[in-house]
Formats: structure tokens, C-alpha cells, sequence
């Protein structure tokens, strides 16, 4: 029989165990690091004797043997197999991508089963590693305390916001179809009585709820499990009342933290990845997920996509909250994490940043805006696949 290696394998480390990975199509097994040089003979289609006459200094029944363990893991796959055909697929599809992004996705898909238990409802080999992280306490142990509902920084300036009342009295079927992204500005300040408005309708919390283990408050987008796992930090560059600064928003208070002083529209572009437009709207609002709010009630590795998820729904309620206020909204996912954690006081491992928004007042003829699509356009478009 001919084998290959898998496109579509991760191996690492994981509580001092040497795991193979293989996704979608295998299972997570621990096995011995020397795994990993057999694993590289099987590069192209080649036999378990022929990658044993590359592999001299071992015995050919340990090659055999290893081999029937990564056979098995689906590390190694058959040749004119359907799992085989299916990582070529997949190779193909995700391509640049790989490895981080279909790594990510694929072994967090299907974590619903019993813990330890595949899909296909037999038991796990001696060896697997369980593909869903097991429970953070044994029954009968006290629970977990519950992280902190709110960030604070009681060290630093707080700044209390105003509270009158926003003005979203915009139809919504107006505020819907008027949203855009916009990537150039005016250059007039923002006021901050509209700062404040949106920073409250956005992230300020609207009631609080009994999760039979304390409370939990519900903000105005929908949030996995009501965790709340998303705090919002602001680089203020020009609204009124404001020095320029980075701020964190403390919604229980309405208020601005002040973490830095002084931020530079030069400064923004640098931290938006060299994004030129970055540097004209009035302020920036970076979305940063404090992980043990989610992990402490959701312990499968899949709670990851729900934060990223989370921060979406917090980004498009901004940008139709922004829009309703006369302001334009942008957002970009293109930024310099290490830097922008660091001028947000975060540290980057249980805080870190997923999104950058932006908003100013839009200006009437963007100079990135772009044109309506005309015929050539649609001459040069595929619509449907036919």
C-alpha cells in the first residue's frame, strides 16, 4: 500500500505529550516525537519498506509499527483513498492559509460528542488525545469563580462621561441601507457628548440577568452565553474635550480610563498595518476579548470562534449606531496586534485585541469612495456559475 503524508496535519506539543493532528479527516493521537521523521519520508507516495530503507537507523518493525499508528491516526493516507482525495481538496481550497486558518477551523468542528469520544461513536485508541478539553472541575469540587463582570483600572484618570440621551431617532430601514465604510473624513471634531452616545448604546450594559451563579448584563448585540467577554479601548485623535490619548471605556460607570497620553494620526496608520485612511477619523475603538470571561463557563477551544463572532456583532452595531449619529464607521481586521495591545495596557494573553473601529464625520465625496458599477463591470462579472 501507498502512502502520504497528510497536507492537513498540525503536530505539537500538549501537557509534555508529542500530539499529531491530522484534520478533518483524523485524530488527535500522541505518539512518540520520533513519529516526525517517519512522518518526513512519507513526503510523496511511497511504501512503509521503501521510507524503511531511509530511516537506516531503525528497525523496519518499529517503521511498521509507527506506520500502522499513523495509518490509523490518519496522519498517512492511502493512496486513491477518499480521505486522500479530500486533503488534496482541502490543500487546494485553503491554500495560503494553511496551516494556521484550516487548522483552527477544522479542529474545532464537531466538539459536541461525549469528551473523548469521535464522531463515528467508537472509543478512542489507546493514546488519543481527547478532541474535546475536558471539564475546568470533577464533580462535587466547588466551581470556578467567575472572572470580574467589568475592566477596571482603579490606578489611572477616569474620565465620566455625559449621559443625555442619544440621538437615534432614525427610521432604522434609513440607518440600515445608509450604513457604509467610509475611509475619508472631514477633519472636524467629533463631539464628545456623540462619543459618548455611541460608546454607551454600544458597549454601556442595558440590563442585567441571573445566571444561577450571579449576574450577567446583556448589551445591545447578541454575545455568546452573556459573557461579555469584549471590552472596548478608545484612541481618541480629535474630539472635543478629549487629549488625545488611548482610553479604556468603563461601561459600568460611562466613563474614560486614560491608560496613555497622546496618539498621533501617524501613529494610527502605523498601528492599522500602514493603512493611510486610519489616520483621518476622529477616533479609533479597538475591540479586545479578556479570555477567561468565556473560557471559565465555555472550556472547548470552539468558545474562540463565539469571541470572534462576538466582536462582529459588536462591530456592526457600532457601525449602524455611528451611522444614526451622522458619523461615518470603518473597521479593518489589518493591524499590528503586539503594538496595538500595548498602547491598549494589554498583555497580550489572557487580553487580546481581535478588531479595529473607526469613526468621524464622513466626508461627502470620499476620495477612496467607489464608483457605481457600470456595464463594463458587470461585463467583466461572473453572477452565477453557469
Amino acid at each position: 500500500m501507498r502512502l502520504r503524508r497528510s497536507r492537513c496535519l498540525t503536530c505539537y506539543w500538549h501537557d509534555g505529550t508529542f500530539v499529531v493532528h491530522p484534520h478533518p479527516h483524523g485524530t488527535p493521537t500522541a505518539l512518540h516525537p520520533a513519529a516526525a521523521e517517519i512522518l518526513d519520508a512519507f513526503e510523496d507516495w511511497s511504501t512503509a519498506a521503501e521510507a524503511a530503507e531511509q530511516l537506516t537507523h531503525l528497525t523496519p518493525d518499529t517503521v511498521e509499527e509507527a506506520v500502522g499508528a499513523l495509518v490509523s491516526s490518519g496522519a498517512l493516507l492511502a493512496h486513491g483513498g477518499t480521505a486522500a482525495h479530500r486533503d488534496e481538496e482541502i490543500a487546494g481550497r485553503w491554500g495560503s492559509w494553511m496551516p494556521e486558518a484550516s487548522f483552527f477551523h477544522y479542529a474545532t468542528q464537531d466538539v459536541y460528542d461525549p469528551p473523548g469520544a469521535p464522531s463515528d461513536g467508537n472509543p478512542p485508541a489507546p493514546g488519543e488525545v481527547p478532541a474535546v478539553a475536558s471539564p475546568d472541575r470533577a464533580p462535587g469540587e466547588d466551581p470556578v469563580p467567575l472572572p470580574p463582570l467589568f475592566t477596571e483600572h482603579p490606578d489611572v484618570p477616569l474620565l465620566l462621561l455625559p449621559r443625555r440621551p442619544a440621538g437615534l431617532g432614525a427610521a432604522f430601514g434609513q440607518v440600515l441601507y445608509e450604513r457604509r465604510t467610509h475611509r475619508d473624513f472631514t477633519g472636524e471634531p467629533v463631539p464628545l457628548e456623540t462619543l459618548a452616545a455611541l460608546l454607551s448604546a454600544v458597549f454601556g450594559p442595558v440590563d442585567f440577568i441571573d445566571c444561577g451563579r450571579g449576574a450577567l448584563y446583556r448589551r445591545t448585540s447578541p454575545q455568546g452565553g452573556s459573557r461579555q467577554e469584549i471590552d472596548a479601548y478608545v484612541g481618541a485623535l480629535d474630539v472635543e474635550g478629549l487629549d488625545p490619548g488611548w482610553y479604556h471605556y468603563d461601561g459600568l460607570r460611562h466613563g474614560l480610563e486614560l491608560l496613555t497620553e497622546g496618539f498621533t494620526p501617524a501613529e494610527a496608520a502605523r498601528l492599522c498595518a500602514g493603512q493611510e485612511w486610519a489616520a483621518r477619523p476622529a477616533f479609533l475603538v479597538v475591540l479586545a476579548a479578556r479570555l477567561e470571561r468565556m473560557s471559565a463557563k465555555y472550556p472547548t477551544p470552539r468558545a474562540y470562534r463565539v469571541c470572534l463572532l462576538d466582536a462582529g456583532h459588536l462591530g456592526q452595531t457600532f457601525a449602524l449606531t455611528a451611522t444614526a449619529l451622522g458619523l461615518g464607521p470603518a473597521q479593518t481586521g489589518a493591524f499590528r496586534d503586539s503594538e496595538v495591545a500595548e498602547r491598549c495596557g494589554l498583555d497580550n494573553t489572557g487580553q487580546v485585541p481581535l478588531y479595529v473601529l473607526a469613526a468621524g464625520h464622513p466626508a461627502r465625496a470620499g476620495r477612496d469612495a467607489p464608483p457605481p458599477a457600470g456595464v463594463p463591470a458587470f461585463g467583466a462579472t461572473t453572477l452565477l456559475g453557469r
